[in-house]
């Protein structure tokens, strides 16, 4: 299993969080969707002004992960209201985005992100988190069964035109 170094992302390092999230999810799911809807997306939600805007606010947590003193993935995590839904009563946290660059998947990193995201939780106080899976997923889908999440909802997640499903999946520990 490789190691890890999890390591808050600084506001200067804004061009890179943007460069790592746009690789990972055109990674992720650029073969899966249109062209456009990507684009759409990214141009949207990736735009350096609205990652300024997550990585300024209080609430949101992001975290690069190091293998070897390379980049290879991230995490953001949400907390209060910077949830992007209302669920489980205020009870929980949620991962909004974990990934890890294609190359480097399959050795124990993603597990690792996974237990550093649980860890931040217990250390502000939290016993559950939740997370949003596109349905189609099946890898990910597969990672957080065998980490133990279960389903408890479903919401519907906009990529550009395209309506998709996305699995609400929950963990107390």
């Amino acid at each position: 299993m490789g190691v890890l170094e999890v390591k808050p992302v600084a506001k200067k390092e804004l061009v890179l969080l943007r460069e790592i999230s746009i690789t990972t999810f055109k990674e992720t799911f650029g073969n899966q969707n249109k062209k456009k809807d990507m684009q759409i997306y990214l141009n949207n939600r990736m735009s350096l002004k609205q990652l300024k805007k997550e990585l300024n606010n209080s609430d949101s947590k992001f975290y690069f992960a190091y293998s070897k003193n390379i980049l290879i993935g991230y995490l953001k995590l949400n907390f209060e209201l910077s949830q992007s839904e209302n669920v489980l009563d205020g009870t929980a946290y949620e991962i909004e985005r974990i990934y890890i660059l294609k190359k480097h998947q399959g050795i124990g990193h993603g597990t690792n992100l996974f237990k550093k995201a649980i860890e931040i939780g217990k250390i502000r106080g939290y016993k559950k988190l939740w997370l949003g899976v596109w349905e189609q997923n099946k890898r990910a889908l597969d990672f957080y069964k065998k980490h133990g999440l279960n389903y408890f909802n479903k919401h519907t997640f906009l990529l550009g035109t395209d309506q998709q499903t996305d699995f609400l999946l929950q963990l107390e520990f």
